[in-house]
């Protein structure tokens, strides 16, 4: 956590996951012209690969070190409302996963060493809603295990999350960041409660790797989440307390 007011911290760039763009083009109005280009997927996802690399590559000339990933498709295959809508289509959540995993991979071939590339799974925070629900398990043995990311967001801000067993499955060499506290509604967290949750996903990573933030952005959308500026604040503060009371004023 940091302090806001002295701060020396580089930024992040924050931006959505190459996966996305594949979920989503074939979908838009104009999708059937990507059928005529891309008759087939593979050339698709290394094309897509191939602009995030530039993009990256352009990013961290210009100074960045620190971007991290929105993947809402993570997210939405562990939920089944998401595959109602897919029924009939041949797809199964194996075969998509397989093709998020490559794609993002693909996106990362050649990143210098030293730029930082997070991955945060997002489920919805449009005004307070959200999209999908559904655990973590289902995409454990991808997104967790293989992702060439270095600090996994996790949203565990409500039961729609699951548990924190899928943890389990996280490569040794990834930081989890723990999105306890909730961005959707002003009340704060009860901070014994937060703490002991935070005990309770280190029966799965070690808390040398666990850390602790919002579950989301305070705004996903010009109007923002149905919380004020220093309801905001105060939510920040909380994080700040409770990371200070786990892992001690000098880690932060």
């Amino acid at each position: 956590m940091l302090d806001l007011l002295h701060c020396t911290a580089e930024a992040v760039f924050c931006y959505s996951a190459c996966r996305h763009g594949l979920l989503s083009l074939p979908q838009l109005r104009w999708g059937i012209k990507i059928c005529f280009i891309y008759p087939g997927e593979n050339q698709l996802i290394e094309d897509l690969a191939a602009a995030y690399r530039t993009v990256l590559r352009d990013l961290y000339e210009a100074g960045c070190r620190n971007v991290q990933f929105d993947h809402c498709t993570w997210g939405m295959i562990v939920d089944d409302g998401y595959w109602s809508s897919r029924v009939g289509s041949g797809a199964t959540l194996e075969g998509e996963a397989e093709k998020y995993l490559r794609v993002n991979n693909l996106a990362l071939e050649g990143r210098p060493e030293d730029l930082i590339v997070n991955t945060h799974i997002c489920r919805g925070n449009y005004h307070s809603s959200y999209a999908c629900s559904g655990p973590y398990d289902r995409v454990a043995d991808y997104v967790f295990a293989k992702e060439n990311a270095d600090a996994l967001y996790l949203e565990y801000d409500d039961a729609r999350s699951g548990s924190f067993a899928p943890l389990a499955k996280v490569s040794p060499d990834k930081k989890v960041v723990l999105g306890l506290v909730t961005t959707k509604r002003p009340e704060l967290e009860d901070e014994d409660a937060v703490i002991a949750r935070i005990h309770e996903a280190e029966k799965y990573i070690p808390l040398d790797r666990l850390y602790l933030s919002p579950q989301c952005g305070f705004a996903s959308c010009e109007i923002g989440n149905r919380l004020t500026e220093q309801q905001q604040w105060d939510k920040l503060a909380l994080v700040r307390r409770i990371a200070e009371r786990v892992w001690g004023k000098d880690a932060l």
